[in-house]
C-alpha cells in the first residue's frame, strides 16, 4: 500500500517526465516550422527566378524547356523537403519518448 508521501513523489515523477515529453515536442515543432518556412521561401525565390526566365526566352521551345527543367527542380525539391519533415517527426516522436522510457522502469516497481 502506497503512503501519501510516495504517492506524491510518484505524481511529482509524472509530471516531470510529461513536461520533459512535451518540452521535446514543442522544440521538434518548432524545428518544424523554421524548415517549412525555410522551403516555402526557396520555394517562392526558385518560382520567382523561373517565371523570370520563361518571360525572357526569346521561343516557345525556350519557354517550354524552362518550364520543364522547373517542374522536375521543384518536384525534386519537394521530395526531399518531405522526406526531411518526415524524418523530423519521427525525431519528434522518438525525443518525445525518451522520457517515459526511462521512467517505465520505476512505474512498474
Amino acid at each position: 500500500m502506497m503512503n501519501i508521501d510516495t504517492m506524491q513523489k510518484q505524481g511529482q515523477e509524472n509530471l516531470d517526465v510529461a513536461m520533459k515529453s512535451m518540452t521535446a515536442m514543442t522544440k521538434g515543432f518548432q524545428d518544424i516550422a523554421k524548415e517549412t518556412a525555410e522551403y516555402a521561401k526557396k520555394s517562392f525565390e526558385t518560382s520567382s527566378a523561373a517565371a523570370e526566365k520563361m518571360m525572357a526566352a526569346k521561343s516557345l521551345d525556350k519557354a517550354f524547356e524552362v518550364q520543364a527543367d522547373y517542374a522536375k527542380s521543384a518536384y525534386e525539391s519537394f521530395v526531399a523537403e518531405a522526406t526531411k519533415i518526415g524524418e523530423l517527426y519521427a525525431d519528434i516522436a522518438k525525443e518525445a519518448y525518451k522520457p517515459f522510457e526511462s521512467a517505465l522502469p520505476k512505474m512498474t516497481k
